[in-house]
């Protein structure tokens, strides 16, 4: 059995911690839970109280939320080489949390039709949407990764968030996000994690 295991549905932003361990290139086992019943089993729910993929155990360490599962598996597995230098590291936190945060808030809610009131602005721990896709605009536009010139973690967190908003509109098609879009669809990790999870889609009919 292999010491890590990732619990997932192929339906679930569990694609993004696959292409994360495709990445590192350690052996994994991978548990396909199904939405309701499998995600909400007793034994599932030890592992993660909320019921929800993807979630990861490295040995008896469990760690849970995609953003957390790419930057532990950079920590843990330093070989790789997808975290920078502890020197080097503000940009790489600052915009992986800053798209897990903020900015998925702020594009699931307006894709769920929610908006804040123009007098509640500031209680949100987010900005407007215009302003949320600018800053991330602006730092692709003046490299080739988001922490700078080199793939690192944050780059997969960030770029399945910047390649579903292109899929399903969610994000607008600017030039900067289809260039890194396309940078890192051409990654064999990114080709080997979608082609596993694809294989797993349910079949039509």
């Amino acid at each position: 059995m292999a010491d890590l295991v990732l619990y997932t549905n192929p339906m679930s932003r569990g694609r993004i911690a696959r292409w994360m361990l495709e990445e590192i290139g350690q052996p994994y086992e991978t548990q396909i839970l199904g939405y309701g019943e499998g995600m909400k089993s007793a034994d599932y729910l030890a592992i993660n109280p909320l019921g929800k993929v993807p979630a990861l155990t490295h040995g008896d360490k469990v760690t849970t939320e995609a953003a957390a599962i790419c930057a532990y598996l950079a920590d843990a597995f330093p070989e790789a080489g997808l975290a920078p230098e502890l020197s080097e590291r503000a940009d790489y936190y600052r915009w992986l949390f800053f798209v897990a945060g903020p900015l998925e808030a702020c594009v699931v809610g307006r894709a769920l039709g929610f908006e804040v009131p123009e007098e509640k602005y500031r209680m949100a721990g987010y900005g407007r949407y215009g302003d949320m896709l600018g800053a991330l605009e602006g730092a692709l536009s003046q490299r080739d990764y988001i922490a700078g010139n080199t793939f690192t973690a944050a780059d997969v967190y960030v770029g399945a968030q910047v390649n579903w908003g292109l899929q399903f509109g969610t994000f607008e098609a600017r030039p900067a996000f289809t260039a890194y879009a396309q940078r890192l669809a051409s990654r064999p990790a990114f080709k080997r994690a979608n082609e596993l999870d694809d294989a797993l889609m349910p079949k039509d009919g």
